[in-house]
Parts: structure tokens; sequence; C-alpha cells
């Protein structure tokens, strides 16, 4: 018996390659969903210019220290205070433009004399922590409660639902202004100081029960949709558990909502803790924070409007571009939204 040889195979393979079409074009390749959200992200200039404006405040904010080693400079020194020649007898810079020069960039902060580009700086690192952490926690704690209200229904949906129409009718921002000092009183005697961590902790857990309601309600709406599909009862009926029906084959439907809804929030939780900085009810002194900067620059603008505006155009920029984000992450996901 005969085998044919290397040389008679590869003839073979050649008149196989040469029978094809000549018009045949390259092998069709598919996609997953991810890779074709993400196709559709790049090609929106507006959601990458966006992304790259976020990304770019929150490696200001991760890199804040490495940034006040350059400069030389850190947000905690009065340096108008302790030299000289930099603050008039009334408390404001006395060179032009609030004290902006090549030693401090920004100018220098009436009153204390704290250098204005560091206090911005630490205010955003002061500010995303904040809205990150109680971005995770709400959305967590709203997707838990969400799903558990819509998928398991009964007397549970009514009690989650009762609490969650509760929470939404609270007017938030007066709650925060109320319920903080409530919540440090209740650990801080009235003659001691609060300390910064319980400020900081109490603002994230303020913000977090009232922030878990929104996406609560949004993903019981959606398994409420999905639990009567066909693919949740073909589930059921092969007896899978109430657990892997969830993690399964409600869950990865759901994360379209879930991610834009977290992209929509942060922006809101940012403005939140500033304006409880505003009110004077935010992060505490010596803290750097973007609510108190407003505070301070709303107090001195009629003579000295300079530091009132570094510290709004750096928030007007970071919400217009992470609502611009949270915008084409949603098309991108769901085309058919975009108009």
């Amino acid at each position: 018996m005969t085998f044919p040889s290397s040389a008679t195979t590869d003839a073979v393979a050649d008149a196989a390659a040469s029978a094809e079409p000549a018009g045949s074009g390259p092998a069709i390749v598919g996609r997953s969903p991810g890779q074709l959200m993400w196709r559709r992200f790049r090609r929106d200039r507006t959601g990458v210019v966006s992304a790259v404006i976020v990304l770019g405040f929150f490696l200001v904010a991760i890199l804040a220290p490495v940034i006040s080693m350059l400069y030389g400079k850190d947000p905690y020194s009065t340096y108008g205070q302790d030299r000289p020649g930099l603050l008039n007898p009334y408390g404001y810079p006395i060179a032009p433009n609030g004290g902006m020069s090549g030693e401090f960039w920004f100018g220098l902060e009436p009153g204390l004399g704290r250098d204005v580009f560091m206090q911005l700086v630490y205010g955003i690192r002061t500010s995303l922590s904040i809205a990150v952490i109680v971005t995770v926690l709400s959305t967590i704690i709203g997707v838990v409660l969400g799903i558990t209200s819509g998928y398991i229904g009964g007397k549970t949906d009514y009690v989650i639902g009762r609490v969650i129409d509760t929470l939404l009718a609270f007017p938030s921002q007066l709650f925060l202004i109320v319920f903080l000092p409530v919540v440090e009183a209740a650990i801080v005697l009235p003659e001691e100081e609060t300390p910064t961590w319980l400020r900081y902790v109490s603002i994230c857990l303020v913000l977090t029960v009232l922030g878990w309601a929104t996406i609560a309600r949004l993903l019981r709406a959606q398994v409420l949709s999905l639990r009567t599909r066909e693919f949740v009862e073909a589930a059921r009926v092969t007896g899978a558990s109430p657990g892997r029906v969830v993690f399964k084959e409600l869950l990865p439907n759901l994360w379209t909502p879930i991610i834009i809804q977290a992209t929509l929030a942060l922006p809101l939780y940012v403005g939140a803790e500033a304006g409880l900085g505003f009110l004077g009810v935010g992060m505490t002194e010596p803290t750097p924070d973007w609510g108190r900067m407003f505070q301070v620059g709303a107090n001195v603008y009629h003579s000295d409007v300079t530091y009132l505006i570094f510290p709004g155009v750096s928030m007007l920029i970071f919400v217009v571009a992470f609502n611009l984000l949270g915008d084409s992450i949603r098309d991108a996901f769901d085309p058919k939204t975009k108009r």
C-alpha cells in the first residue's frame, strides 16, 4: 500500500486553494457583545474625549502626593501667613489675580494663604474618593435588593418597595444637612471635636443610605420583566436553583443598566459632597474639599473672584465630561437609544 508523498499532498492543497472563488473575501469573524460595545464606543469621539478627561481627573486624584512632591508645596501650609509680603492686612493676596505667580500657580487662598493649586488637587482626591465609595456601595445594595424584590415578589417585594418609596420621598439635601449632625452626635460628645475620619464615614454612610433606592427600583422593574421570559422559565423547569437563575440568567442581562446607572450617579455624588462642604456640613478643616473652596470663594468673590474660578471650572468640566461619558456608554451598550 502506497501513501501520498509530501509533494503530492502540497499539490492537492494548492489545487484546492486555486479552486476557491476569486471573489471570496476574508473569513467572517464573530464578535462578542463586549467587543461590539467597545467598537461602537471608540467611534464616538465625544465619549472618547470625555473618557480621557475623566481619566485625567482620576490620575490627578491618585497621584496627588506625587504632584505635591514635584510642585514643592502641600495643601495644609499657610504660606500667606508664614511669609510676609504675600497677603495684605485684610487677608487678600497682594499680587494681582489672586496672587498667581511662578511660585503659586493658581494663587493663594484668602485669609489662611494656602496654595490654591494644591487645595484643588487634594480637593479632587477627597470628592472623588467619597463619590467612588458611595457609588460602589449604593450600587451593590441596590442590585441585591432590587433583584431580590423583583425575583421573589410577594411580601418581600412589598416591604422593599415601601422602603424604596420612603427613601425616594425624602428631600435628600435637607435630610443630609439634618442627619449628619445626628449621626456624629451619637458617637462624639458635645465638647469634643468631630474627627475627620468620622465625618468622612458619616458622609459616605448617609449618601449610600439615600442613594441605593434609585438603582434598586430600576432593577426591580427589569427583573419583573425578565423573570417571565422563556429562558428563565426553562432554567426553572430544568431544576436550576434560585441562585443559579439569578447569577446565570438574570444578572448577565442587567449589566447594561447597572453600569449606566453607576456612571451617571458618580458625578451626582461629587456634586452632593461639594454641596455639603459649601453648606458647612461636609469635610472639616484642614481636609481640602471642593465644597469648602466654593464657600470661601463665595464670601470673597466681590473682592477677588479668582479663587472661585478654579474650583468652579474644574467641577463644571468634570461633571459635564462624566455625564457625556455616561451617555456614550449607554449608546454603546444599546445603540437603539442613540439619537
